[in-house]
C-alpha cells in the first residue's frame, strides 16, 4: 500500500486516485505560469514513504531518463499517473490546449491594447458619451471569452482527460474559478470592484446626483474588467512583452499624433488649447493632444518620457549595437517635447521629482548612462519648444517639419556621441559630464523663461484653485466619511462657491475622491495605490518614476477625472506583476531538483492530507464510526466551497452582464438625445426621440427638462417633480419648475423654486434675470385676475430678490477676484426690478411691455 514503484520515469502510486488529487492540489497552489506550462515543486511529487532508503536524496539517474524528461509511456494512463518534463510542468494529459494555448494570450493580448488605445483616442474617457462605447466592447468580449471559457475548460480527447476520480464532485463552475483566482495578482481586482460597489450603494441609497454616481459605477467597473484582462495577460506566456508593446503603443500614438498636429501634419481637432490670457499660457497656445487637456496630456508625456529614459540607460550601461542604442532613444526627443509644449507647471514639476527619484534609485555605476540619454534629447527638445512656441503652436507644415527632423536627428546624433566619450577614458569622461550639466542648465533655462511670464502675468489661477480648494474642504467635512456620490462637486460647486470661478472639476484627485467618496474610498485608493507601488519598488523599479508622476500631479489637477490615467496606472502594475512572474518562472527552470527524505515531516502530513482526502472520496470504507463524524465535516466543507465557487462565478456574470445591459441602454439614450436636439424644436419627431432617451435613461436631468418642455403644463411638473429625486441639486429643474408655476398664477410658489434655484447658482447672472422675468409675469397674472393681496406678495418676493441680486453684483465688481463667470448686473435686470417695485406698491402700475413681454 506505502510502496511506490518506478517505471521509465513514471511516477505511480498503488495507493488510488486519492493521493494523485492531493498531489495535484498541492501542484497547483504553487504553480506558475511561464513559457507556456505550469511550473511545479517535483518535491511534492515524490514525498512518500519507502523503507530501506539510504539517502537523503535520490540521485538524477534513478528518477530520470537520458533526456532528463519523465516519458509519457502508458497512452491510456489506467493508473491516473501524474507526468512532468524536466522543467517540472505538467504534461499535456493536465491542461487543456484551449486555456493555457498560444491564443488564449494572443486574445487577451489584443483586447487589452486595444481598450487601452480606445481610451487615447476617446480623449481619455474623460466624458460619459466615451465611456460607453468602449464599456461596450470590454464587456462584451469578456463575457464571449468567458463563455468559450467555460466551453473549453474539458479537454475533448479521451487521452487527455483527468481521471474520473480527480474531478468527481466538481462542477464545470469550480474549475473556472480555481483557474481564474490562481493567476498573481488577481486579488487586484477587488480594489475597483470595491469602488464600483461604494459608487453603486450611493446611487441605490442616494446622493447628490444619481446619474454621476451611475456613471463612476460603471467607470469603475471599467477598470475592474481592464484589471482582470491585464492580470491574466501578467500571468500569461510572453505577457510582459504584450504589456509593455501595449504601453509603447499608446505613449506613441499620444505623444507623435500632438506633434505632428502641431506641426500641421495632423488635423486635431481641439488639440491645440488658444487663449489670450497670459496667465494660462506665455506663447498663448498649449498642446493638449488627443486628451484636449494640456494639463493632463503633459503628465502623460511625462510618464512616458520617464520609463523611456530609464529603458534607454539600461540600454546604454550595456554594450549594444548602435541600430539597438537608436531604437532605445529614439522616442526620447518627441517625448520631452511634447512635455514641454504642453506647458504645465505642475507636469512639469512632477515629472522633475520623478526623474530625481529615478537618479537616486539607480545604482552608482548606472546613473552616469540616465544622464547620457537625457541631456541630448532634452536639449534639443527644448530647441523645438521655443522654436514652436514663437510660431504660437501654428507654424508652416514645411518648416515645422524641418525643425522637428533637425531637433530629432541632432538629438540621437549628440546621444551617440556622448555615449562614446562617455565610455572612453577619465578625461573624455569628464568632457561628457560637462556637456550635460550645460545642455540640462540650457533647457531648464529655458522652460522656466515661460515660466516666469507666465508669473509675470499673475497668480489668478493658483489663486482661484486656493479658494475651489477651501470651499471643497469645507462641502466634504459635511460627508467627510461616506461622500456624496459621484460628481460631487460638478453638482454643488455653484451653491457653495465663494467668488465666481469657473471650475467645474477641484484640480484636486484627493479632494475630488474625497467628496465623492469619503474617506472609505480614500483608503481603498490609497491602498491599492501603496500595494502597487511596493510591487513595482521590488520588482520593475523603472517604472516607479511613472507611477510617481500619476500620483503627484493626479494630486494637484483632475487627472484621475480621465479612465485613461488609471488604465495606464494599471497597466504599469500589471506590467510589474508579469517581470515578477517572468523573472519566478526562469529562476525556477534553472534549479537543481532534490528529493526530500522518504521518512520526513512533510511525508507524514502528505500522507496524513492524503487519508483525509481518500475519507473524503470514500466515506463508507473501515471504521465507520470514526468515520462518520469526519465523512459529515467533509461534506459540509465540499458542499460549502462549492457554493462559494458557484456563486462567484454567477457573481461574475451578474457583474458583467449587467454592466453590459446598463451601458446599452445609457448609449441609446444618449444617441436619441442627440438625435433629438439635432431637430427643430417642437417637431414630433424630436418629442419621440426625446422620449426614447427618457425611457432608456430617466436619470438625467437634460433629458428630463427638454421632454418636459414638449409636455402639457402639469405633466411637465410632475415630472419635473419626479427629477428632483434623482438630481436634488440641479439648478435648472427648478427654473423650469418656476417658470410652469408663474405660468398656472401661483407666484408664491414660483418664488419659492426660484429662489431654491438662485441659492444653487448664484453667480448666474442669466438665471437670476430669467427668475425676476417670470416674477413680473406670475404677479401680472393675479392682478389681472383680481388677486392683487397675491400680486403684491409675489412682487415684493420678487423686488427682494432683484435686490439681493444686486448688491451681489456689486460686491463681485468692486472686489479683486477673478470674475471668471462674467457675473454682473443683466441689461433687463433693473427693468423687471422696477416693474415689481411697482407692482408691489399700493396703486395700479402701468406695465411698460417692451420689457415684460421678452423672456432672457
Amino acid at each position: 500500500m506505502k510502496n511506490r514503484t518506478m517505471h521509465k520515469g513514471v511516477v505511480r502510486y498503488r495507493r488510488g486516485y486519492a493521493a494523485n488529487e492531493e498531489m495535484m492540489e498541492q501542484a497547483f497552489e504553487r504553480s506558475h505560469h511561464a513559457n507556456g506550462t505550469e511550473y511545479v515543486d517535483n518535491r511534492d511529487l515524490c514525498n512518500g514513504d519507502s523503507k530501506g532508503s539510504k539517502d537523503s536524496t535520490y540521485n538524477r539517474e534513478d528518477t530520470y531518463n537520458k533526456d532528463d524528461t519523465y516519458k509519457k509511456e502508458d497512452k491510456n494512463n489506467s493508473n491516473g499517473a501524474i507526468q512532468t518534463d524536466a522543467s517540472g510542468s505538467f504534461s499535456q494529459s493536465l491542461r487543456c490546449k484551449r486555456y493555457s494555448g498560444w491564443g488564449w494570450t494572443v486574445g487577451v493580448g489584443i483586447l487589452s491594447i486595444v481598450l487601452l488605445l480606445a481610451g487615447c483616442l476617446s480623449r481619455g474617457l474623460y466624458y460619459s458619451a466615451d465611456l460607453y462605447p468602449v464599456l461596450l466592447i470590454a464587456g462584451g468580449s469578456i463575457l464571449i471569452m468567458f463563455l468559450l471559457f467555460l466551453v473549453g475548460i474539458r479537454p475533448q480527447k479521451a487521452s487527455e482527460r483527468i481521471p474520473m476520480s480527480l474531478g468527481q464532485g466538481r462542477g464545470r463552475l469550480e474549475r473556472i474559478v480555481e483557474k481564474i483566482f490562481r493567476f498573481p495578482g488577481m486579488w487586484r481586482v477587488l480594489w475597483p470592484l470595491g469602488m464600483m460597489t461604494w459608487f453603486g450603494l450611493h446611487a441605490w441609497v442616494g446622493s447628490v446626483s444619481k446619474q454621476g454616481s451611475m456613471d463612476e459605477m460603471l467607470r469603475w467597473s471599467l477598470l475592474a474588467m481592464f484589471t482582470l484582462l491585464t492580470a491574466i495577460l501578467a500571468a500569461r506566456t510572453d505577457g510582459a512583452r504584450w504589456l509593455a508593446c501595449g504601453w509603447q503603443m499608446a505613449g506613441g500614438l499620444l505623444v507623435l499624433s500632438g506633434i505632428l498636429a502641431v506641426c500641421g501634419i495632423l488635423p486635431l481637432p481641439f488639440g491645440v488649447m488658444r487663449t489670450a490670457d497670459p496667465e494660462i499660457s506665455s506663447a498663448g497656445a498649449r498642446l493638449g493632444g488627443l486628451l484636449q487637456y494640456p494639463n493632463a496630456y503633459g503628465a502623460i508625456a511625462g510618464m512616458y518620457t520617464l520609463e523611456r529614459l530609464t529603458a534607454a540607460a539600461r540600454v546604454i550601461a550595456r554594450p549594444v549595437p548602435v541600430g539597438r542604442l537608436i531604437a532605445a532613444v529614439l522616442p526620447l526627443m518627441p517625448a520631452q517635447a511634447a512635455l514641454l509644449l504642453s506647458e504645465s507647471r505642475g507636469a512639469w514639476l512632477a515629472t522633475g521629482c520623478a526623474a530625481v527619484v529615478a537618479f537616486a534609485l539607480q545604482r552608482r555605476g548606472a546613473r552616469l548612462p540616465l544622464l547620457l540619454a537625457m541631456a541630448a534629447p532634452l536639449a534639443c527638445a527644448a530647441w523645438l519648444y521655443r522654436q514652436l512656441a514663437a510660431a504660437q503652436l501654428a507654424p508652416a507644415p514645411m518648416p515645422g517639419l524641418l525643425a522637428l527632423a533637425g531637433a530629432w536627428a541632432a538629438a540621437l546624433l549628440g546621444t551617440l556621441l556622448l555615449c562614446r566619450q562617455g565610455s572612453a577614458a577619465k578625461a573624455p569622461r569628464a568632457a561628457a559630464l560637462t556637456a550635460i550639466v550645460l545642455a540640462g542648465a540650457a533647457s531648464a533655462l529655458m522652460a522656466v523663461a515661460s515660466t516666469a511670464d507666465r508669473l509675470a502675468a499673475g497668480v489668478g489661477t493658483g489663486v482661484s484653485r486656493l479658494q475651489m480648494w477651501r470651499d471643497a474642504l469645507q462641502l466634504w467635512t459635511e460627508a467627510a466619511w461616506l461622500g456624496h456620490g459621484g460628481d460631487t462637486w460638478r453638482n454643488m460647486f455653484r451653491a457653495i462657491q465663494s467668488s465666481p470661478y469657473v471650475g467645474g472639476e477641484v484640480h484636486n484627485g484627493l479632494l475630488d475622491l474625497a467628496l465623492d467618496t469619503g474617506m472609505i474610498g480614500i483608503v481603498l485608493v490609497a491602498g491599492w495605490f501603496l500595494l502597487t507601488l511596493r510591487s513595482i519598488f521590488y520588482f520593475a523599479p523603472q517604472l516607479m518614476p511613472s507611477v510617481l508622476i500619476f500620483g503627484m500631479h493626479g494630486a494637484m489637477d483632475f487627472d484621475w477625472s480621465f479612465t485613461l490615467f488609471w488604465m495606464l496606472f494599471i497597466w504599469l502594475g500589471a506590467w510589474a506583476t508579469a517581470l515578477k512572474t517572468e523573472t519566478e518562472g526562469v529562476q525556477r527552470s534553472g534549479v537543481t531538483v532534490e528529493y526530500t527524505p522518504i521518512r520526513s515531516k512533510s511525508g507524514s502530513k502528505l500522507r496524513s492530507k492524503s487519508r483525509s482526502l481518500f475519507l473524503r472520496y470514500l466515506p463508507t470504507q473501515s471504521h465507520p464510526s470514526a468515520v462518520s463524524m469526519r465523512s459529515f465535516f467533509h461534506i459540509f466543507q465540499r458542499v460549502t466551497a462549492r457554493l462559494i465557487r458557484v456563486s462567484t462565478v454567477m457573481i461574475i456574470l451578474f457583474w458583467i452582464g449587467g454592466t453590459v445591459w446598463l451601458t446599452s441602454r445609457y448609449a441609446v439614450a444618449e444617441v436619441q438625445y442627440r438625435q433629438a436636439m439635432s431637430e427643430p424644436d417642437g417637431t414630433p419627431a424630436q418629442k419621440v426621440h426625446l422620449m426614447a432617451a427618457l425611457q432608456s435613461n430617466p436619470n438625467r436631468a437634460d433629458i428630463v427638462i427638454s421632454f418636459a418642455r414638449t409636455l402639457p403644463v402639469r405633466e411637465a411638473e410632475s415630472l419635473l417633480l419626479n427629477s428632483l429625486s434623482h438630481s436634488p441639486m440641479h439648478p435648472q429643474i427648478y427654473i423650469e419648475l418656476g417658470r410652469l408655476a408663474a405660468q398656472f398664477d401661483e407666484g408664491q410658489q414660483a418664488g419659492e423654486y426660484f429662489e431654491q434655484a438662485i441659492a444653487l447658482n448664484r453667480y448666474e447672472g442669466n438665471g437670476q434675470s430669467v427668475a425676476l422675468y417670470w416674477m413680473e409675469q406670475a404677479a401680472r397674472r393675479e392682478w389681472k385676475a383680481g388677486l392683487t393681496d397675491r400680486a403684491r406678495q409675489t412682487a415684493v418676493a420678487g423686488v427682494q430678490m432683484y435686490e439681493r441680486y444686486q448688491l451681489l453684483a456689486e460686491e463681485v465688481e468692486a472686489g479683486n477676484v477673478r470674475n471668471d463667470r462674467r457675473f454682473v448686473l443683466e441689461e433687463h435686470a433693473p427693468g423687471y426690478g422696477e416693474n415689481l417695485r411697482r407692482l408691489a406698491s399700493a396703486y395700479s402700475p402701468p406695465f411698460t411691455p417692451e420689457l415684460t413681454k421678452r423672456s432672457p
